[in-house]
């Protein structure tokens, strides 16, 4: 494959489509996304759920019908979810089956509502995992101290698990013991490793979103021309600089005995998969995240826009490697200008978590708003 997500491949990268949606399955849209250029796996999150079925009549005679049963919002939602969840698997199972079980995979996110409830977010993992029924899916449970314990249960359970909402990289490698740990239980029991897959999920264009505003605070504050022109130096560089360093991380807690060990009964790597990829500032390139992210045995899920904006303009190199110097500089350099990196991410899991309820509550309310008119 030729085309620039074909080299991104080739490069050792995939390319997982971000976005769930009914008539772009009908269409052939994700068909050809699949066939063309070579994507090989689909996530999805409350906003995009929220985004497809508020603004999707697709989904409006579905609707219709769970209503007269007398349906909950919630429950409309999940029934929408699942058989949207099933058609992309399907789609994507030839993948699966061709690489393995290595790729080929589709999410779908645990409500947020349980992102701090252990014990209800293990009960939501397994009914999703039991009720979808696809070997490829993957249920995803955000990197809260909460969904720690419940990654490392389900790994061990055989449930593949996208862990999303990392932005720290402490917090990472919380995640990345409780994936090792999952497959060295099951080898102690005597189980095998060799199909259980997981991602981990950092989350990228929100960092600069979120530090740029505190940089550009601190610039408006300092006097000397001098300060501001170091603060302006930093501003659209700590997502790339975190990517880069996380990496790093991935690289070193996937080499030496304790993995090898488990590699030879079958395991493979927890991939990095990297989120929020598109360019959310109109002053940077609209495929700067997507470029500089090229890295090898790692996820780049991508929005519609960014994939036909790579694949139009997109310039191919394996970059995650470049400038690692920077990239502890920039941090050291963040934390000099009084903006603490711990503070940064911690507020960005809080808020992300908040956005998916936030989706949630939008998309229950215009499933409510659907039952008073048909009762009208």
């Amino acid at each position: 494959m030729t085309t620039t997500l074909g080299q991104l491949k080739a490069l050792g990268q995939s390319i997982w489509y971000d976005d769930i949606d009914r008539s772009e399955l009908r269409s052939g849209l994700f068909g050809r996304l699949i066939d063309e250029d070579g994507i090989t796996g689909a996530t999805g999150n409350p906003t995009i759920f929220e985004h497809s079925i508020s603004n999707d009549t697709t989904y409006d005679e579905q609707i219709q019908q769970l209503i007269a049963l007398g349906k909950s919002a919630q429950e409309i939602y999940e029934a929408l979810a699942i058989a949207d969840e099933r058609m992309v698997a399907d789609l994507l199972r030839p993948i699966y089956d061709r690489t393995g079980g290595q790729d080929g995979f589709v999410s779908i996110e645990v409500s947020p509502y349980l992102a701090h409830d252990t014990a209800s977010t293990l009960v939501e993992v397994r009914r999703f995992w039991h009720t979808i029924a696809r070997p490829n899916l993957m249920v995803k449970i955000p990197a809260t101290q909460a969904g720690v314990p419940v990654i490392r249960q389900a790994l061990s359970e055989g449930i593949n698990i996208n862990i999303t909402l990392i932005f720290a990289i402490e917090n990472y490698r919380q995640v990345v013991e409780a994936y090792l740990s999952a497959l060295e239980e099951r080898v102690a029991d005597g189980r095998d490793i060799s199909r259980i897959a997981s991602v981990a999920s950092f989350f990228v264009s929100r960092v600069d979103v979120l530090v740029d505003t505190l940089l550009e605070d601190r610039i408006k504050a300092v006097g000397k021309s001098v300060e501001r022109q170091k603060l302006k130096a930093l501003q659209g560089t700590i997502a790339l600089a975190n990517a880069r360093l996380a990496y790093q991380e991935f690289k070193r807690l996937f080499s030496g005995p304790r993995f090898e060990a488990l590699k030879k009964r079958g395991a493979c790597v927890q991939r990095p998969l990297w989120a929020s990829t598109s360019t959310k500032n109109p002053a940077y390139r609209d495929v700067l995240y997507a470029e500089e992210l090229i890295s090898l045995d790692t996820v780049d899920t991508m929005p519609l826009k960014t994939i036909e904006s790579l694949r139009d303009h997109g310039r191919v190199r394996l970059s995650m490697e470049d400038h690692l110097l920077e990239a502890q500089a920039e941090l050291a350099a963040l934390e000099d200008a009084g903006i603490h990196y711990d503070e940064v991410t911690r507020q960005l899991q809080d808020e992300g978590v908040q956005k998916f309820v936030d989706s949630f509550r939008t998309l229950f309310a215009g499933i409510d708003n659907k039952r008073k008119v048909l009762r009208r």
